[in-house]
């Protein structure tokens, strides 16, 4: 995926075809950040996901988030 860091952060945005999917998604992404006990911010709407990835208490993006990126990347449902 075309993960972006910017602002102390990894940010992607990824289309989906309709709203469902885009819950079916954030679903999925739920499940890999609890599995990961990191927890990213999510913004989704019809059509649409947003992720943003950053390590609050270390004040950027570090290996926990590099590593949840990578795993999302793997998704099925992609």
């Amino acid at each position: 995926m075309d993960w972006i860091e910017r602002e102390n952060a990894l940010h992607l945005e990824i289309k989906t075809k309709d709203f469902a999917s885009a819950l079916a998604l954030v679903n999925e992404v739920g499940k890999l950040a609890e599995k990961a006990n990191h927890h990213p911010d999510l913004e989704f709407g019809w059509g649409y996901l947003r992720i943003t990835l950053t390590s609050h208490d270390k004040g950027g993006v570090t290996d926990r988030d590099r590593k949840l990126a990578a795993a999302i990347d793997k998704l099925s449902v992609l």
